[in-house]
């Protein structure tokens, strides 16, 4: 009796050894999910991060073509205008006062050409009587010619005067962004003093690299651009030749670049040549113990080596670590690390 009861009681171990061999089967397995990767030497662009400034292509100044009191301003820092839009405008009180006094001498001379061609009249009918002279009557003819010259001058220097009271009306020379409003409300300017400074034609990048990095500077190169929120993709699209302190200047078209700080400065990276570096896929790699390991596949089976890892970059849509020391060209790995294999000490 007691027999029977000791092998009923045993009986439930026997699907608890089967789990145990079958999950030990399966870590067995394990590794031969992950697939062999054998390494090489790929060629890999560097790098080099520097500091570009957001420049406006169109800087123009608005400026005042004439000079007096600037009694409108309808423009500040950083409102967007366009081209031929009033910002301001300009008054001298001397054009009025021009003006008026041409005015008055148009009345006068109209006035005395009235009274010319009155006196022309009269001598023509006595010249058809035959009471006066031709001579007599060519100089009221004269006179009535100067007078009328006169007055189409004071017509004229009339304009000149309209039009310099239109040129107090300051206009937007282009479309885009105001920069800069060195001038105030009420301030005296003279011609040609800038009273808002525009910004238009879009926006580029402007970079400064040291010359000795210059002969890697092609233009198309593609650069890239890390913005507020994203990180863009441009193109190197000018070189300039001059070297001014060391560095060289370049410019880069971006696509949507924002333009709402004009000046500021975004971190660049430049491609500056390529070099030969051992790459695995990031999924290769596992931490333990503040270690990196990869798995190695040997003879007897996949065992963990230790690896420095540096920089981390995409290759093909593929994240991939670059091995600076811990593996060879010719070294197979997995490329992923299985639970069961073991740290080699090699």
């Amino acid at each position: 009796m007691a027999q029977t009861q000791t092998r009923i009681q045993s009986a439930p171990r026997i699907p608890a050894v089967f789990a145990l061999l079958l999950a030990a089967l399966f870590l067995a397995a394990a590794p031969l999910r992950a697939e062999p990767l054998t390494l090489s030497l790929t060629d890999i662009t560097d790098w080099k991060a520097v500091y570009g400034t957001v420049e406006a292509r169109d800087r123009v100044p608005a400026r005042a073509r004439l000079g007096g009191i600037l009694v409108t301003l309808s423009v500040a820092e950083g409102d967007m205008v366009t081209e031929g839009q009033d910002l301001g405008l300009v008054t001298d009180d001397k054009l009025a006062l021009q003006s008026d006094a041409l005015a008055a001498q148009r009345t006068a001379l109209a006035a005395q050409l009235a009274n010319a061609q009155t006196d022309l009249a009269r001598g023509e009918d006595l010249l058809a009587s035959g009471t006066t002279t031709a001579q007599r009557v060519d100089a009221l003819r004269t006179a009535v010619d100067v007078l009328k010259g006169q007055i189409a001058s004071l017509d004229a220097q009339a304009q000149v005067i309209d039009q310099q009271v239109a040129e107090g009306r300051i206009l937007a020379p282009v479309s885009g962004r105001v920069l800069d409003v060195p001038a105030s409300r009420g301030e005296v300017v003279q011609p040609g003093e800038p009273v808002a400074v525009i910004g238009g034609g879009g926006t580029f990048l402007r970079i400064s690299v040291p010359e000795r990095h210059a002969t890697s500077l092609v233009e198309g190169d593609p650069i890239e651009i890390a913005a507020e929120d994203a990180t863009l993709t441009g193109t190197l699209s000018r070189v300039y030749p001059l070297i001014e302190n060391g560095r060289v200047t370049a410019d880069v078209e971006i696509t949507d670049l924002p333009d709402r700080f004009v000046g500021a400065r975004l971190l660049v990276r430049l491609p500056i040549g390529t070099r030969p570096a051992l790459l695995i896929p990031a999924s290769a790699l596992t931490t333990r113990a503040g270690l990196d390991f990869v798995a190695l596949v040997q003879p007897e089976g996949p065992s963990l080596r230790t690896i420095v890892p540096g920089e981390r970059l995409t290759l093909n849509g593929t994240p991939m670590v670059e091995v600076l020391s811990g593996l060879a060209p010719g070294d197979a790995i997995l490329t992923e690390v299985p639970a069961t294999a073991g740290a080699s000490h090699d």
